[in-house]
């Protein structure tokens, strides 16, 4: 065939047809690669914040629940309990939280909004291991010294009712409180900051 019997609109629509049809397979092609990168809803839902009814938590009684796939601990604090953490400071490596593993408005004694009510992740800072609640003062495991708190069994690690770590424990840390707000006195939000309420 010599080049004056070529069709050259034939030519350029071919040429045309074909570019178009391998675009769209390359856009098709790059479609779930890309949404990959996107969060799933499910994904999304796990990390949203947590709406809990407090109305029913007794004086001394923990409940847990789940947020972003963690355990959290509520724990009304009873005021024996909250009459015990002034007397461990000196046996507590961080008594007064200086590491950051709560909110500002949480780094106090309490390391609460509410002195009363306390919320951490219940997690141990060493391994994350789940620490177990030991309220009650003295056990014959735990010694004489013992006010209550959180023992973790796999490691020894102890804690305080407000969550502080004791000195000479393999964690390194206080347990983290998350990101929390009261939506009422008998609702609390977890995931959200109390000051951006």
């Amino acid at each position: 065939m010599t080049e004056s019997n070529v069709n050259h609109g034939k030519r350029r629509f071919l040429v045309g047809a074909t570019s178009v049809v391998g675009g769209i397979g390359v856009a098709a092609a790059a479609t779930p690669f890309v949404m990959s990168f996107f969060p799933s809803e499910r994904a999304k839902a796990a990390g949203a914040p947590v709406d809990i009814d407090i109305a029913k938590l007794e004086s001394g009684q923990k409940i847990d629940i789940e947020w972003r796939g963690k355990v959290v601990w509520i724990i009304n604090r009873t005021p024996a309990m909250l009459a015990t953490l002034p007397k461990l400071d000196a046996r507590l490596a961080d008594p007064a939280s200086q590491v950051p593993q709560q909110p500002a408005y949480a780094k106090n004694e309490t390391r609460s909004i509410k002195p009363e009510l306390w919320v951490a992740v219940g997690i141990c800072t060493h391994l994350g291991c789940v620490p177990t609640y030991r309220p009650e003062m003295a056990p014959a495991d735990l010694g004489a010294d013992w006010l209550g708190g959180f023992f973790c069994p796999c490691h020894q690690s102890k804690f305080d009712l407000a969550g502080r770590v004791f000195k000479g424990v393999p964690a390194p840390t206080n347990l983290v409180i998350p990101p929390h707000r009261y939506v009422t006195d008998t609702r609390i939000v977890i995931g959200e900051d109390a000051t951006k309420a």
